[in-house]
């Protein structure tokens, strides 16, 4: 899983963060690794066309909704929803979280094995799955098991 903190909930900042992972991997290895993108009907995804295509009208990707309130549809991304809130509680604020912050929890996340998985980790799928240069490259790395935590405490400022 990655995240991403958006300026604002709009299609603009979404186009931002694919514009950026598009430079960051290239548009080859961007389409090898995003061929399919679900998501829900946000506004922030308005305008499907702007992310399947880059600004000199390459696709990079093809995106589908999910049925409203059919969150069953997007699989175990609701899990991942809910450790994000074992990290960060719902009201509290984002704004003087970093970008590294955002990336240290998904960190986390992605070191905690799964049932679903055989008791893998979605970082050990990834390792199989996904080009080597994308886990460098948008900073995805293995938290050893004994120092996971998914706590507030994880994102706190010393």
């Amino acid at each position: 899983m990655l995240a991403f903190l958006l300026a604002d909930k709009t299609r603009n900042s979404v186009l931002k963060v694919f514009n950026w992972i598009e430079s960051i991997l290239g548009n080859d290895l961007f389409q090898k690794t995003f061929p399919i993108i679900l998501t829900d009907n946000g506004s922030e995804f308005s305008n499907p066309l702007s992310l399947e295509f880059n600004h000199d009208g390459i696709g990079r990707t093809r995106i589908f909704f999910c049925n409203p309130g059919a969150s069953y549809q997007k699989g175990a991304i609701e899990k991942n929803h809910e450790f994000i809130r074992y990290v960060i509680p719902k009201g509290v604020s984002m704004d003087n979280f970093t970008q590294s912050d955002i990336d240290l929890m998904i960190n986390h996340i992605n070191s905690l094995t799964r049932p679903s998985l055989n008791n893998a980790t979605p970082y050990d799928l990834a390792q199989i799955l996904l080009d080597k240069e994308v886990l460098k490259k948008l900073n995805l790395k293995k938290i050893s098991v004994n120092e996971i935590q998914l706590k507030p405490n994880l994102l706190k400022k010393n």
